[in-house]
């Protein structure tokens, strides 16, 4: 069996694409927090979430967005605050609780991975993305904005972005 570096080169660069400077653009977005029962129901959560832009009168447009962010509290206890974002047609004036509605939000200057491969791997794209700022001394906000782009029953393809905490 011959094997072909530059071929397995491009496998992997294929599952693991990389940008520096990404800006992340979200127009009319419904968001939820997530509470530790919303996480023990996360389908029955999105579900929910989606048929309520609906009664609004709304369509949710593009894939799921989680944003995920750790918040160290006063004890030096890190707490993981998670958000259920998704971009709907046309903006929703009058929002109730648990939702907020954002018109616009936009996240400069980011770290940026396209992921394509099982979705058991999806750490391995924060994991890359972490590296790269330890390797490069890019100091990173500590949030992030995964983009569940596509999925059938083997395959995941997500985009993460990853905030960096100043502009270079």
């Amino acid at each position: 069996m011959i094997f072909d570096l530059e071929e397995s080169t491009m496998a992997e660069m294929e599952k693991l694409q990389v940008s520096y400077n990404k800006t992340l653009k979200l127009s009319n977005v419904v968001i939820k927090e997530l509470i530790p029962k919303d996480m023990e129901n996360y389908f029955r959560t999105v579900e929910l979430m989606e048929n309520y832009i609906k009664s609004k009168g709304a369509q949710p447009i593009g894939p799921l967005i989680q944003y995920t962010a750790v918040d160290i509290d006063e004890g030096g206890v890190p707490n993981i605050l998670s958000k259920l974002m998704r971009q709907t047609n046309n903006f929703i004036h009058k929002v109730e609780a648990p939702y907020l509605m954002e018109p616009v939000i936009r996240v400069p200057n980011c770290l940026y991975v396209r992921f394509t491969a099982e979705e058991k791997n999806l750490k391995f794209a924060y994991d890359k993305l972490n590296l790269i700022s330890f390797e490069e001394d890019i100091t990173l906000a500590g949030d992030s904005y995964t983009i569940f782009v596509d999925k059938n029953e083997d395959m995941l393809v997500a985009d993460i972005f990853m905030e960096k905490a100043y502009s270079e």
